[in-house]
């Protein structure tokens, strides 16, 4: 059985944090999880520059070759614009392009079915707040109870990785 998990974060994640998304990755596939994310720079891009194995990565995108990425992971269903509304706080305040963004979104946290949720998400926001496309996807992980590791909030900061080691395996990253 395949085991997911949503690799995701601001555009703004502090270059050492980039570089540990890329050892967490590369340390999860070694461990049989299959990353999802978007495609975006930022923590979307550090996050896949460690899976070594294109099989073992989603890259979920808003639209054909978005960001030169040649994911072919670009359809935005209907059901994932409508799962989208739902979750995001002023959906009738966004234009065409951030509405495909958010239901990309819906895709890293529940696959492309929108059925199978990751089993856990890693992230970076600002400050651990719930902003932004990856807010949109923290807000889905509350609504389904899936354990979210935000390298932004500040508890974190002294034992990200003792956190991370606990929630996957125990040990080795």
């Amino acid at each position: 059985m395949t085991k997911f998990y949503a690799g995701i974060g601001s555009r703004a994640t502090p270059p050492s944090v980039l570089l540990t998304f890329a050892r967490i990755a590369k340390r999860l596939e070694a461990l049989g999880y299959t990353l999802r994310s978007g495609g975006a720079a930022g923590a979307d891009t550090g996050f896949e520059m460690g899976v070594q194995n294109p099989k073992n990565k989603e890259i979920y995108l808003p639209w054909k070759g978005f960001n030169n990425s040649q994911s072919e992971l670009f359809v935005i269903s209907e059901g994932a614009t409508i799962m989208a509304s739902q979750f995001h706080p002023r959906w009738s305040a966004l234009k065409p392009a951030g509405r495909k963004f958010m239901a990309r979104n819906c895709y890293q946290v529940l696959g492309y079915n929108l059925i199978e949720p990751v089993d856990f998400i890693v992230c970076w926001t600002p400050n651990g707040q719930v902003t932004g496309g990856t807010g949109q996807a923290l807000r889905m992980a509350a609504e389904f109870n899936i354990p979210v590791i935000n390298f932004g909030q500040e508890d974190l900061l002294r034992s990200p990785m003792d956190e991370l080691r606990k929630l996957v395996v125990g040990e080795g990253i």
